[in-house]
């Protein structure tokens, strides 16, 4: 079996209780990874996987709460983290907040913002701030991973589906940028968007997605960075 370098290290998963965010924190606890789950609203759902993973001395994990909407949650989420363990050498940014439904059969131009706007901004926004004060620790430590989840796209034509896209493009555009401001202090920052599970090309599985996310956040990957890696599933 391959080496993949992550014993001991410090991950951040935020999404934790999402289906996603549980097979990504339960990989890399396999790997003897210690586990930082972030949660907005599920606290008893965290700290059951907490008490899963954190090992015989009950140290290896622990549930921390992540608010969406608050823009000082990840400063403190992040802290948390160095606090226990010193540093942060992982951030898997899973956690995003749906929009409210669209109304039934609305155009484009009828949309109105308080209806698109979660959309578009809860779909990155978060992750931006989360990762600006990870950041900061990993290029003082010269060692670090990000990988940022999108959410699946709207299928082609689908209510909403320009939204969607707005933020999936967001993401991108933040991994490309961060690729030059980053790269040359060791640290590697990648996307992962799986496939729509409404089309006829399916949504990969949570398994698929956190195997995925272990080599981009591993010391077995030391090149690949700045990209956006579109998981289509299996027809």
């Amino acid at each position: 079996m391959m080496d993949l370098g992550l014993e001991g290290r410090a991950v951040l998963v935020t999404g934790a209780t999402g289906a996603i965010g549980r097979a990504a924190a339960r990989a890399f606890a396999a790997q003897g990874a210690r586990v930082a789950l972030a949660y907005r609203s599920r606290r008893e759902a965290a700290e059951e996987l907490a008490a899963e993973l954190s090992g015989p001395d009950r140290s290896r994990a622990f549930a921390v709460p992540y608010a969406l909407e608050d823009s000082a949650s990840p400063r403190w989420v992040v802290a948390a983290v160095e606090e226990r363990w010193g540093g942060l050498d992982v951030l898997v940014a899973n956690a995003r907040r749906e929009g409210p439904r669209l109304e039934p059969h609305a155009r484009f131009e009828d949309v109105r913002e308080e209806h698109w706007l979660p959309l578009v901004a809860d779909g990155f926004a978060p992750a931006i701030r989360t990762v600006q004060w990870a950041v900061a620790g990993m290029r003082k430590r010269g060692w670090g991973r990000i990988a940022l989840v999108a959410s699946p796209p709207a299928p082609d034509g689908g209510r909403g589906a320009e939204f969607h896209a707005v933020a999936r493009s967001g993401l991108r555009g933040l991994v490309r940028g961060l690729v030059a401001e980053v790269g040359g202090d060791g640290v590697l920052v990648n996307a992962v968007c799986p496939g729509d599970a409404r089309s006829a090309r399916p949504s990969a599985a949570p398994g698929d997605v956190a195997r995925t996310l272990l080599f981009l956040c591993s010391a077995a990957n030391a090149t690949v960075t700045g990209e956006a890696l579109t998981l289509a599933g299996r027809r």
